[in-house]
């Protein structure tokens, strides 16, 4: 499988090294994501990946300090890129429900997918996995969909004042998108995504009109 992510070369988690080669950086990434796929977080190891990716285990430890970092590097950046907002001259409510449905389709996709499902099963029994998990990538997540769900109500003029409001809005959005695919592996319908979206949007209202 060959990812479509953009070659940045950043260094996010503050690795040992310095990633002077980034086709080599890229290699490292897409082998992680392939032998994933194929053996499950049991099989990638640090030797599987060197040898699939054909870079020396050495620099790879140079540059992460586990299979668990590679991961994480891996969720971060097709997670910023496929879970974008995108702010159009649409109508609002058509646009919320895209996330959605984008959000499902990363939850589900074949490589990204089991990188978030491996890393939140390692997230369970090891505090230092879910630190990381936590403060990288979902909670870089969780700024791009307050600001994006914010965006979305004011153009509806709906949004509220509160930072807590809206945050409790967000869970009411995307939690049963999570739990249906991350606990219970099942896809949601588009008739389900657009009711979601319509039943938040719909509180954001009442919640206006109360305050």
């Amino acid at each position: 499988m060959t990812s479509t992510r953009p070659s940045t070369g950043k260094n996010p988690h503050g690795h040992a090294g310095p990633r002077r080669n980034v086709s080599a950086r890229q290699a490292v990434l897409d082998a992680a994501d392939d032998l994933l796929v194929e053996r499950g977080f049991a099989g990638v190891t640090m030797e599987a990946i060197a040898n699939r990716a054909g870079v020396a285990k050495q620099t790879i430890y140079r540059w992460w300090k586990s299979k668990v970092e590679i991961l994480l590097d891996n969720l971060e950046e097709d997670g910023e890129a496929a879970l974008a907002w995108n702010h159009g001259d649409g109508e609002p409510l058509a646009e919320l429900v895209g996330q959605l449905s984008r959000l499902q389709a990363f939850l589900r996709d074949e490589a990204a997918g089991a990188v978030m499902h491996s890393l939140i099963g390692q997230a369970l029994h090891d505090p230092d996995t879910a630190q990381r998990f936590r403060e990288g990538f979902l909670l870089a997540q969780r700024r791009r969909d307050l600001a994006g769900l914010r965006n979305v109500l004011e153009r509806l003029d709906c949004a509220p004042t509160g930072d807590a409001e809206l945050a409790e809005l967000l869970d009411r959005l995307l939690g049963p998108i999570y739990y249906r695919s991350v606990v219970l592996g099942i896809s949601s319908s588009p008739e389900f995504l657009e009711e979601l979206a319509h039943s938040v949007v719909g509180q954001a209202r009442e919640g206006r009109r109360r305050g």
